[in-house]
């Protein structure tokens, strides 16, 4: 029996279709996305007593039971083989007002002081989880993906941590941190 995705390639095929063929233009591709609303992620790490983080907004739920996210982490991410190597990272959410740090973690410049003034404590696993930020999902890598550029962590959730009973997140889209406006 054929996967799902390989029996939809298969029709496709029979109905003369050159699947190769179709590839949305990529600056097409980067507007529609920019229009998609993310939260903003820091996902953390620690490897040989080190500590590694990205900012990022490639994060899913993939199953509540067992609970498992997944991360896309670019190849070229200086914190990509530290979690291929570790096994283990942590997703923490980042709350409205936090585009310092996530300024910090997105950029390569200061890669240096991107853990400085803030408290950082290792949960289950031993990776840094944000205290004070929205929640923290410490994971351990179940199986990795390589997906063009990117691979994709799937993490089992070990232990999560709600820090607050604000729910007040960071967005990210068009370019631009924003705040979510909620209607009562």
């Amino acid at each position: 029996m054929l996967s799902p995705t390989l029996a939809t390639v298969a029709r496709h095929e029979s109905a003369g279709v050159d699947v190769s063929k179709l590839v949305a233009d990529p600056a097409s591709y980067k507007q529609g996305m920019r229009r998609l609303a993310s939260g903003v992620t820091v996902i953390a790490t620690e490897h040989k007593s080190e500590r590694f983080g990205l900012l990022s907004t490639g994060v899913a739920s993939v199953s509540a039971d067992p609970p498992v996210l997944l991360a896309c982490i670019s190849r070229s991410a200086s914190s990509h083989d530290p979690i291929a190597h570790s096994g283990r990272f942590c997703v923490n959410i980042l709350p409205q007002g936090d585009e310092e740090l996530a300024g910090r973690f997105g950029s390569s410049r200061v890669r240096e002081g991107r853990f400085a003034d803030r408290d950082w404590q290792p949960l289950a696993t031993g990776a840094p989880a944000l205290v004070g930020c929205l929640a923290s999902f410490d994971c351990i890598v179940t199986r990795a993906l390589a997906a063009e550029t990117h691979t994709v962590f799937f993490g089992s959730v070990a232990e999560v941590r709600l820090w607050s009973e604000t729910i007040d997140p960071l967005l990210y889209w068009d370019g631009c941190y924003r705040a979510a406006s909620v209607a009562s």
